[in-house]
């Protein structure tokens, strides 16, 4: 199976780490983002990887030459003319991606416990357009589903904001933190036509539930880390150990 690992942030939450090297290089327990991310994705089945590079991509890709490609195929998408958001830089990564097979999609800055076999094996079996890893984390952005686990909408409790607008008593659904992981059909590329070049992955799959499904995913006892802020590299080390 083919993955992205979706690693061309700024990482400004990151600084003044990131004023020289990338996120995906900033060290935890002593192995880069990026490192442990590839190594878990292998480990879980995938064959294939693209990195979408745009800060410090020389680095990124030094990187992987360095570690022989994790013995895997290991191909870099060019984003350094300007970030396109997750989105847009699916999209612009279909040259790899679209096989006419399920793909994964992997921020490069979440370490987690995920079992990928597992969640392969539900999009299989369910055939969303997407399987999201979602869980109960505290956040303020949520999405939000019913009680089939179908997305349905998506809120930011401290703006108040919901998507789509006219949604009714958004109230009655589950609110459920994306733990940026998913599992994505190649019919999305077909949909994504008509987008513009840079845009969220949230509003296109917003969009696209009238006339399609997307579904949540939560795994028992799931442990993650959003390792986005400078405050939260002590906590991933003990995650990792």
């Amino acid at each position: 199976m083919k993955a992205m690992i979706v690693a061309a942030g700024l990482g400004t939450r990151l600084k003044p780490l990131t004023d020289t090297m990338p996120k995906a290089l900033v060290p935890v327990a002593g192995k880069p983002l990026l490192g442990h991310v590839i190594d878990k994705l292998v480990a879980g089945g995938i064959t294939e990887l693209v990195i979408n590079l745009h800060h410090f991509p020389g680095q990124i890709v030094r990187y992987v030459e360095a570690n022989h490609s994790f013995g895997i195929p290991v191909y870099f998408s060019d984003e350094t003319d300007g970030l396109l958001e997750t989105g847009g830089a699916i999209r612009k990564a279909r040259t790899w991606l679209d096989t006419g097979e399920p793909f994964l999609v992997h921020n490069v800055d979440i370490l987690s416990n995920l079992d990928i076999a597992a969640l392969v094996e539900q999009h299989r079996r369910t055939n969303p357009l997407a399987t999201l890893v979602v869980s109960e984390r505290e956040t303020f952005r949520y999405f939000l589903f019913d009680d089939d686990m179908h997305l349905r909408a998506w809120t930011n409790l401290k703006t108040g904001q919901v998507k789509p607008e006219n949604l009714q008593d958004a109230g009655r659904y589950r609110k459920l933190a994306f733990s940026g992981i998913q599992v994505l059909s190649p019919e999305i590329f077909n949909l994504m036509d008509a987008w513009p070049e840079r845009f969220s992955i949230t509003d296109f799959y917003l969009e696209s539930l009238k006339a399609n499904t997307c579904i949540g995913y939560m795994q028992e006892n799931y442990r993650m880390m959003d390792v986005g802020k400078i405050e939260t590299l002590k906590e991933a080390e003990e995650f990792m150990c």
